[in-house]
């Protein structure tokens, strides 16, 4: 396996973007237990459930996939390769906005 040392920017760029999907993964999780606080009166608790539990995964996705996506993309940098192409960013993006639509849906049809 031919290995060159990548510049240490770019090792440091993909150290920052995996502590950043670290901190996404923080967020959703925190979104996800707020979600199951929120009052009774706004969702049915059902739905308050089901919002929770879909951010909570995508955490687990998010912080699930950091690393492996660090490794693949400092094995490309050591290799001169092209980087591989991002598959956790339309998941957790897709994800969220999916949420973010129900929930809104929700508190419009609630009012």
């Amino acid at each position: 396996m031919d290995s060159n040392e990548p510049d240490p920017r770019f090792t440091l760029a993909n150290e920052r973007t995996f502590l950043t999907w670290i901190s996404t993964s923080l967020a959703l999780s925190a979104g996800g237990i707020a979600m199951a606080a929120v009052p009774e009166s706004l969702f049915a608790p059902w739905i308050r459930t089901l919002l929770a539990v879909v951010l909570v995964l995508l955490a687990a996705v998010a912080a699930g996939a950091a690393y492996p996506r660090w490794r693949q993309i400092q094995r490309a940098l050591r290799r001169a390769e092209p980087l591989p192409p991002p598959a956790l960013a339309p998941v957790v993006g897709y994800g969220v906005a999916g949420v973010a639509i129900l929930a809104l849906v929700l508190i419009l049809l609630s009012r």
